[in-house]
């Protein structure tokens, strides 16, 4: 993989954590929508690949991938949990976290299934997919 390819490949990343993070603060922030515990898990994860990514790409240190793997897996699949919630009925029965607000709340449903969990979900597998082909290119000896 061509070093500018993986440059532009790890700053796509980057914006997606970006956008995640911003995303996230509107609909806390703005919208003023109380987060509830699972997205709080998932905040965890997401935010500081938003300061790891951000140094990572300006130092040009494209092995902080693999970290961006683990911890978008992670938030991914608390994200998927999380989805699955709100979505799944025999799911929502007995969450294993839920605080004040419930984890089965979906302040937004755009289209009869896009929800802030979905979004978050959407993020990791793309912050994922792009940190796997970062790996898969550095494993092959190309830049």
């Amino acid at each position: 993989m061509a070093e500018k390819k993986t440059d532009w490949l790890f700053f796509s990343s980057w914006a997606v954590t970006i956008i995640a993070t911003f995303g996230s603060l509107y609909f806390s922030e703005v919208k003023h929508y109380e987060p509830c515990d699972l997205c709080w898990l998932q905040r965890i994860f997401m935010y500081p690949m938003t300061i790891l990514l951000g140094v990572a790409y300006v130092k040009k240190d494209w092995n902080m991938s693999f970290y961006a793997m683990i911890l978008s897996a992670v938030g991914g699949s608390i994200s998927l949990y999380h989805y699955c919630l709100q979505k799944l009925s025999f799911a929502g029965d007995g969450p294993l976290f839920c605080g004040r607000v419930p984890c089965t709340a979906q302040y937004i449903n755009w289209f009869g299934f896009i929800t802030i969990p979905f979004l978050a979900l959407t993020a990791f597998i793309m912050i994922f997919m792009i940190s796997f082909t970062i790996r898969k290119g550095l494993k092959e000896g190309n830049k």
